[in-house]
């Protein structure tokens, strides 16, 4: 039960870190100083999307789940929880930039209005 709830834990965690990256220009809109977090952040998701790579939460997660005697899934976060809802084809290489690209689009398109606010407002 504590790997079960540990497993489940890092997957509410990776959720949470998804949407900070996704959505999280929104926030530093209210809040500013949190640019500082949420930039690295966007840095980090967005370098692992392009590149392919996993997320080191994704093995930590399957790793607690075997030891809670479940099925670890073979993929990644994204393709096992997310896409398999909106893409049921699976995620592929294509989906995975587009996701990265995604991603920073979004952002730079938040930051972009961020800065110009500033820069009108400003004397």
């Amino acid at each position: 039960m504590p790997y079960l709830l540990l497993a489940d834990t890092i997957l509410l965690l990776h959720l949470a870190f998804i949407l900070f990256v996704v959505l999280g220009g929104l926030v530093v809109v209210r809040h500013p100083r949190l640019a500082w977090l949420h930039l690295p952040a966007v840095a980090w998701g967005a370098a692992v999307e392009l590149s392919g790579s996993l997320c080191p939460l994704t093995p930590l997660e399957n790793h607690f789940r075997a030891l809670a005697g479940e099925a670890a899934y073979p993929g990644d976060f994204i393709g096992e929880y997310l896409l398999a809802a909106i893409y049921p084809a699976g995620l592929t290489r294509e989906i995975q930039i587009g996701l990265g690209l995604g991603a920073l689009a979004l952002n730079v398109a938040i930051y972009g209005r961020i800065l110009g606010r500033r820069r009108f407002n400003s004397p």
